[in-house]
């Protein structure tokens, strides 16, 4: 049988990329002490006030169909949030509301970019987003993020990789893995790159409300003169501890979201009605859970660096935002994915290696801080030992 092209495009661009994962994860339920430094999940539960909202609709009634475009007190809330937030008005019809961020990008790539297109996307980048961009046929363009700028993506480097088949600038920020946010002078020069080259600019930015204190978070959606190319996503996933629930949305012109509504109606038809009345009321307030696990994840990503960083040539990358560390292990000699390996095998803690985010991030680890204080400690102590071995036995 014949199978479409798309699964060609895609093949080994899912699970592959987190097969230490999934090893650590074999491994522990088999009884081993692994300690699990690999995925972002948020160390708290959903807000019991949020899952009451959830439960509440439902027994209201609130599960039938809803529309393409959103619930109406959800595209409310967030018009409102958004206004405010952006200091510029943001109506109802510059939003659609998905099932998550991923499902978000999925569908605004779709609406951007076809075969034969380009789109440049910064390395490191997120794992699923190769695959990503590649569903809709263009060709991935990767624009390094270099550790000596802090892991921000230059406007230069944009620049230098443009070509007559670009077509859309894909932004995240707060960035995973390396936990980098872009300034707004960052954003202004890589929306103007972008306008000069009839660029969309596509943003994630999931982590919004996961900056560390100190560090100001801003967006594109900031720059009123680019509002016709920008669009962002985001959700209740890491901000509220909400991963499952998966409510994400989009914010961009109306004009966009009237072409992605029927994209969006031939996908999904609608939310959930009681999903949404609990992300309505989760966007009209301050996220309850999020400034704890800012605290947590700096005060992780700091005592990771005390402990880790200098000891055999490792080298700890400190994150301004996000759940992740990003530690380097090239003076090792082994690239990252060989030492991710050798770590679970031989210390029984498994990480992500950085090649699972592009040739960028080879030779270096992304640390999930999502566990508690007292395993990162243990994981140090492993993973210092580890390292020390390695270079002994060089």
């Amino acid at each position: 049988m014949q199978f479409a092209p798309v699964t060609d495009r895609l093949a080994g661009l899912g699970s592959a990329k987190w097969e230490i994962h999934v090893r650590g994860r074999r491994m522990k339920a088999a009884g081993e002490p692994v300690i699990e430094l690999t995925i972002g999940e948020p160390d708290v539960q959903t807000p019991p006030e949020l899952m009451q909202a959830a439960a509440t609709a439902m027994l209201a009634g609130r599960t039938g169909y809803s529309n393409g475009r959103g619930e109406p007190a959800l595209l409310q809330a967030l018009a409102d949030r958004y206004s405010a937030r952006r200091g510029r008005s943001i109506g109802t019809d510059q939003i659609m509301c998905f099932p998550g961020t991923q499902t978000t990008l999925y569908a605004v790539l779709q609406a951007m970019a076809a075969e034969g297109d380009e789109v440049l996307v910064g390395d490191p980048m997120y794992a699923t987003y190769e695959g990503l961009i590649r569903a809709t046929g263009a060709t991935v363009v990767p624009v390094p993020l270099r550790p000596e700028a802090g892991f921000r993506m230059q406007a230069a480097d944009v620049a230098a990789r443009i070509t007559p088949r670009s077509r859309v600038l894909m932004l995240n920020s707060p960035h995973n893995p390396t936990g980098a946010v872009l300034t707004q002078g960052d954003l202004a020069a890589l929306c103007a790159v972008a306008a000069a080259h009839g660029l969309w600019v596509l943003c994630d930015e999931v982590y919004e409300e996961m900056c560390f204190p100190g560090v100001s978070f801003a967006s594109p959606l900031d720059l009123a003169e680019h509002a016709e190319r920008v669009v962002v996503a985001s959700s209740i996933s890491k901000s509220h501890a909400a991963p499952g629930f998966r409510s994400g949305w989009c914010v961009g012109s109306a004009a966009f979201c009237d072409r992605l509504l029927p994209l969006s109606e031939t996908m999904l038809f609608g939310n959930q009605p009681f999903i949404a009345d609990m992300t309505a009321l989760a966007v009209s307030a301050p996220s309850a859970v999020a400034a704890g696990m800012v605290e947590r994840f700096q005060r992780r990503a700091a005592l990771m660096a005390a402990r880790l960083d200098g000891v055999a040539g490792l080298r700890v990358h400190q994150p301004q935002a996000g759940m992740f560390a990003a530690l380097d292990v090239r003076a090792s000699g082994l690239s990252g994915e060989d030492f991710a390996a050798a770590l679970l095998e031989r210390a029984k803690v498994a990480t992500m290696p950085g090649e699972s985010f592009g040739s960028a991030l080879a030779g270096w680890l992304r640390i999930s801080l999502t566990q508690p204080d007292a395993m990162i400690d243990a994981a140090c102590d492993r993973i210092a030992a580890f390292a020390a071995d390695l270079r002994s036995a060089a």
